[in-house]
């Protein structure tokens, strides 16, 4: 069984940072796509930004040049630097895992539970 454990989340002011990590625990060998989506009060859950195993990015276009995504494939872990907040990025993250090969075999693609992120002056 693999776990999401998402932290990081909390309150900001607007133009603040934040840091979002996600480790993902289990008998796991390796994870293709590691990302963050999140969804707004009414709104349905959207992609945020996303890497593959060697690195490669991508980003909704709202968040371009203020949010940057990495990853730890050592330690499992994702990681979401965002800069410049605005109070339109208010909203639940959630961690996202696909590409996930376990010992024994289990699920595609696993999600966390999600954190609040919410951005108020």
């Amino acid at each position: 069984q693999v776990q999401l454990v998402e932290s990081g989340g909390g309150l900001v002011q607007p133009g603040g940072s934040l840091r979002l990590s996600c480790a993902a625990s289990g008998s796991i060998f390796s994870i293709h796509v590691m990302g963050w989506y999140r969804r707004a009060l009414g709104k349905q859950r959207v992609m945020v930004a996303t890497i593959t195993h060697s690195g490669g990015t991508s980003y909704t276009d709202s968040v371009k040049g203020r949010f940057s995504i990495s990853r730890d494939n050592a330690n499992n872990t994702v990681y979401l630097q965002m800069n410049n907040l605005d109070p339109e990025d208010t909203a639940v993250y959630y961690c996202y895992a696909a590409g996930v090969v376990t010992t024994p075999p289990g699920d595609y693609a696993y999600w966390g539970k999600g954190t609040l992120v919410t951005v108020s002056s």
